[in-house]
């Protein structure tokens, strides 16, 4: 039987670049999942609320219960309107949350923007908290979106997000293999930022550096790079690793961003399977997708037998909102939304709470 769902999918990644929110239609037929993107926005944070998101996780835990429903509360509001500017009905709201805390080896994975606070704001159904269960199952709640990929994105080989952190995300053996590759766009972005910009645009000023070898050394270091998955890695990970190695080197900025590139373009060749035969697809989505340089050192270090693909716009900047999207369809039917493969849950799980409006 043919059905369709209209969905919001939210996302809110480490690079605090905004709320990203989707309008998504999701139908099942013929035994196939189906996606179309309708509406889009990217919610800006202002500077009290940046900075909040930026600090929380060394606030008080009263501060931070605070937070979890304020930001709840804004989430709401945004949703809110953005349905009555488009004139929407949506189903109900798929919300991940913004991440304060990831701490898998502490079975610890704190997400914020209470549903609740984004039902009785949005005065819609809301999904949220994807990860809590697979945690309680022995899993690191994290990734989740690959089950999307598998269904929504199955004619890619590989399917690699270059988010604040990069994950990789393929079919092996006939499950699904996906974990986080390093740091990203918070390393790429934090030295763009400290010579006041936003970012490095189309990756200009990591072109025009120099590679300085011991930093690379330094970056690849990391026993995390070896290790099997399933494994995950949250902003503190980046900030005791990543960004220290960074601030250490007294390199000039655009010399740090020439090997940052490097860095993460050799973890993610790394991170992929052994070749089979003919040509592999990857497709490559999320902000650092528009980062010409960081693309044009993946294809490099991945070789011509793979063919990196980077989609329309759209689907770069909200596939993240669309696989919530998407898991929040599967929450909804009762169907398996979060891989034990990935997450090394002891099983496959169904996650997510329903706050009905």
């Amino acid at each position: 039987m043919d059905t369709s769902y209209h969905v919001i999918g939210l996302m809110s990644g480490t690079s605090l670049d905004g709320l990203d929110i989707a309008h998504c239609r999701i139908t099942y037929k013929s035994q196939n999942w189906i996606y179309e993107i309708l509406n889009t926005n990217t919610s800006t944070y202002d500077d009290i609320l940046l900075e909040s998101l930026r600090t929380v996780e060394t606030a008080s835990a009263l501060d931070l219960v605070a937070l979890d429903h304020s930001f709840g509360r804004f989430v709401g509001q945004q949703v809110r309107a953005f349905v009555e500017q488009h004139d929407l009905q949506p189903d109900f709201i798929a919300s991940h949350g913004h991440t304060i805390f990831h701490q898998p080896d502490k079975h610890i994975s704190l997400q914020i923007g209470h549903g609740a606070y984004i039902a009785a704001h949005a005065r819609l159904p809301v999904i949220s908290d994807f990860r809590t269960l697979d945690i309680a199952l022995g899993g690191q709640g994290a990734p989740l979106v690959p089950i999307g990929d598998e269904l929504l994105f199955s004619a890619y080989d590989n399917c690699i997000n270059l988010g604040g952190i990069a994950n990789v995300s393929y079919n092996q053996n006939g499950q699904r293999i996906a974990f986080d590759t390093g740091a990203c766009n918070m390393l790429l972005n934090s030295l763009a930022n400290s010579i006041g910009k936003p970012y490095d645009e189309n990756g200009d000023l990591a072109r025009s550096g120099t590679m300085q070898h011991d930093l690379l050394q330094q970056l690849n270091a990391p026993a995390y790079f070896s290790s099997p998955a399933p494994k995950s890695l949250g902003k503190e990970w980046v900030s005791t690793h990543s960004l220290q190695s960074i601030a250490a080197s007294d390199s000039a900025v655009v010399d740090k961003l020439h090997t940052a590139c490097h860095h993460i373009a050799q973890q993610i060749a790394q991170a992929l399977p052994p070749l089979h035969k003919g040509l592999h697809r990857v497709l490559l989505t999320g902000g650092g997708a528009f980062n010409l340089y960081l693309v044009e050192q993946i294809q490099q270090q991945l070789g011509s037998a793979y063919r990196v693909e980077v989609p329309e716009p759209e689907v770069v900047s909200y596939k993240e909102a669309l696989l919530f999207a998407f898991l929040g369809v599967l929450r909804w039917r009762g169907e398996h939304n979060c891989l034990s493969s990935v997450t090394g849950a002891s099983r496959n799980n169904i996650g997510g709470s329903i706050y009905l409006y």
